[in-house]
């Protein structure tokens, strides 16, 4: 894949770096809030994070190639019925249209909850997608499942492409056949403490025997308790108890940060209950990636099909019938 350049807005710990780096990218500028995430980030990618977005000067942002951003969905209740940046002032996804307005971001990667597609009617998808429209951009949308993507969690979200060239040809990254199995995740030897009450493992074992082994219990807001040899979503605010290996004890940070596809040579910097929480809020590392290749790949190709079309035209228009050495006599000397 060619070399690219991008800026990780709403950066989290890094999921956006993790994967476009593999892919060939250089990152250019964060922006992260949460100073907690920011701590983790910049241990990990030894790179300066900016904090609020709202309050970053725009032309301190670099010019890049690709914009990556998991924005957050809270305040899109507000959006009215006007056209364009009316539409999202007021909203963090405004910032991001700015960015795009100003620096002509050739490419784009945005994430966010599956429910955003349906969100209002799902008038709120299409503000965004006419928003990004009205500034130039060719999109595409769909809802990505991580599972099918190698990571054993059934995550879904939905992930916006854009490209300013709209003679570029997108197309989904293929599902993989098979996810790493859970016992690539799960670590060995855990610590008593992330074992759950005795109260909390009885009453588990009472509701449910699992088909699977190892396998992820997860108990829903209804008490219903349900196992798969994989894991439903990491949430960020989600109970203590809301995901249980085997019914009897939670996960580790570490193999939460596993389930989203960060490798182990991640440094944990902060405490077991942040890392949960950056754990939760990241996107799918391997699911990222694979998006994050096809629109490079799609990108570089238009890039490539241009260059060839003009040598064909520089060559046509550049030498005369007369002048093809070919149609000359020879003179030999």
């Amino acid at each position: 894949m060619e070399k690219f350049t991008f800026i990780d807005l709403f950066a989290g710990i890094g999921g956006f770096h993790q994967a476009a780096k593999t892919s060939g990218g250089k990152c250019l500028f964060v922006s992260e809030i949460d100073k907690e995430a920011a701590k983790a980030y910049e241990a990990n990618y030894n790179i300066e994070t900016h904090g609020d977005i709202t309050k970053v000067d725009i032309n301190k942002i670099p010019t890049h190639d690709l914009l990556c951003a998991g924005f957050p969905c809270q305040p899109f209740s507000i959006i009215g019925n006007k056209n364009g940046f009316d539409d999202i002032r007021g909203t963090l996804f405004f910032e991001i249209a700015k960015i795009l307005k100003y620096k002509k971001t050739p490419m784009i990667v945005l994430e966010n909850v599956k429910q955003l597609a349906t969100h209002d009617n799902k008038r709120t998808l299409t503000r965004i997608l006419k928003t990004l429209d009205d500034l130039g951009y060719k999109t595409y949308w769909k809802i990505l499942n991580a599972l099918d993507y190698g990571l054993p969690q059934k995550r879904e979200r939905i992930l916006i492409v854009g490209f300013l060239d709209h003679s570029t040809i997108f197309s989904w990254p293929n599902k993989k056949s098979h996810y790493k199995p859970l016992g690539d995740i799960l670590e060995a030897d855990v610590d008593e403490k992330h074992y759950a009450s005795d109260r909390i493992y009885n009453k588990r074992q009472e509701k449910h025997t699992s088909a699977h082994y190892p396998a992820i219990w997860h108990e829903n807001k209804s008490g219903n308790v349900s196992s798969y040899p994989f894991s439903c979503a990491l949430r960020a605010g989600a109970s203590y108890n809301y995901l249980l290996v085997n019914g009897e004890r939670r996960l580790t940070p570490r193999e939460m940060l596993r389930l989203q596809g960060f490798p182990d040579e991640f440094k944990i910097v902060c405490s077991d209950s942040q890392t949960r929480k950056q754990a939760g809020n990241a996107v799918p590392v391997l699911m990222i990636r694979a998006v994050i290749k096809e629109v490079v790949n799609a990108f570089t190709e238009v890039a490539r099909r241009k260059e060839k079309e003009n040598h064909r035209v520089i060559s046509a228009r550049g030498f005369s019938r007369e002048s093809n050495l070919r149609d000359q006599p020879v003179a030999y000397i």
